[in-house]
């Protein structure tokens, strides 16, 4: 009927206000001034010469005109589709009015995804993000599930556009793997995988049990800011033992078998870092010295510590009781939130690293409170 036309064109119309102030929210402005002025950037003649630094800035320009490009393109759909509407009115064809419907859905959808980024304001949400995997108890099965997880972020991370980097890899003894770090790359990284920080759970029927069985395994996300390198963590040489083995990688498939990698160990904390894809020891040993300040800082931050002195190591345990989320796969399939009831009953959609549902829930949730 087109009486359903004239009130999407009404809904629509009045959408404008709320695209507005969404643009004003992500301060379109100010990121087409900052985008220009890195553009700036990449054409003075010695920007080649850092090959790191030119390179995150090219990677940081294209985040900045993709959410720029979004943005125009969510305007120019909202005005594409009113259109539509007054054409369908003024020729009474009902027949555009499933397309019509559908264009509102699809509108309301990507605002709605555009304004869970406003709710990135914290400190650190802009920055890099620092993922670590460790299995808990149970051998093989949860090593397994540790390597599980590491695809879904991994996944997640391409999906999104960011630079997925392997930074250490130790694997399992049968399967799966005993530890495992990436660097997530680009704008907002940190920001949304903040709510991944914790324990989850697995149960399903075991591939590695004969009998059939169903099991239960835990494995733990760290999720850490990549701090810009400052003052304020100071790392003294008696406190490092530092370390030099050889890589290790599946057939050599994740990381080259060098005697370049390098583990770190925070003597007063306990706290272990390692690096093994950097092409030279002394590359890796930075990456390690860096992950290392960013998890001294994140206790710091979070404790509100004033001296190096007062940091001690995370002693959380991964096991039952502390998970942030389960996942079963058997007797019936769902993801299911701990702390924001949030549920996805696709189970291999969730593994193949689609949880912006989890992640956008815990952001209204904190965002809430």
């Amino acid at each position: 009927m087109i009486i359903e036309i004239e009130e999407a064109k009404y809904k629509l119309a009045n959408f404008r206000a709320d695209v507005e102030e969404l643009g004003n929210a992500l301060r379109v402005d100010d990121l087409r001034a900052e985008a220009a002025e890195l553009e700036k950037k990449a054409l003075e003649p010695d920007f080649w010469n850092d090959q790191e630094n030119s390179g995150k800035i090219l990677r940081q320009t294209k985040q900045l005109k993709d959410k720029i490009e979004r943005y125009e393109k969510l305007e120019a759909k909202l005005e594409d589709a009113i259109t539509l509407c007054e054409l369908a009115i003024e020729e009474g064809d009902e027949s555009m009015k499933e397309e019509i419907f559908a264009e509102v859905a699809e509108i309301e959808s990507e605002e709605e995804k555009m304004r869970i980024e406003v709710l990135l304001s914290g400190e650190y949400d802009h920055n890099n993000a620092i993922l670590s995997f460790h299995p808990g108890a149970g051998g093989t099965e949860a090593q397994d599930w540790a390597q599980m997880l590491y695809r879904m972020y991994t996944r997640w991370g391409e999906s999104h556009g960011y630079n997925v980097k392997l930074i250490d890899w130790l694997d399992g003894e049968e399967a799966g793997i005993k530890s495992a770090t990436i660097m997530i790359e680009g704008i907002n990284a940190y920001g949304y995988l903040k709510s991944e920080n914790g324990v989850h759970r697995l149960v399903r029927v075991s591939p590695y049990d004969g009998s059939g069985r169903r099991h239960t395994s835990f494995a733990s996300v760290e999720v850490l800011p990549e701090f810009e390198d400052d003052n304020s963590i100071e790392l003294r040489d008696e406190d490092l033992e530092i370390t030099a083995h050889r890589s290790s990688g599946a057939g050599g498939q994740h990381v080259n078998k060098t005697d370049s990698a390098i583990r770190i160990v925070h003597i007063p904390t306990g706290i272990v870092v390692g690096c093994q894809t950097e092409r030279s020891q002394l590359q890796n040993k930075e990456t390690a010295l860096k992950m290392l300040k960013s998890k001294l800082m994140e206790i710091k931050q979070r404790e509100k510590l004033e001296k190096i002195e007062d940091i001690t190591g995370n002693k959380t345990n991964i096991e039952w009781g502390a998970q942030i989320r389960s996942y079963v796969f058997m007797p019936y399939t769902l993801a299911k939130d701990t702390r924001t009831g949030f549920e996805d009953g696709n189970i291999q959609s969730v593994m193949d690293g689609n949880i912006d549902g989890f992640i956008n829930a815990y952001l209204k949730m904190i965002t809430e409170k």
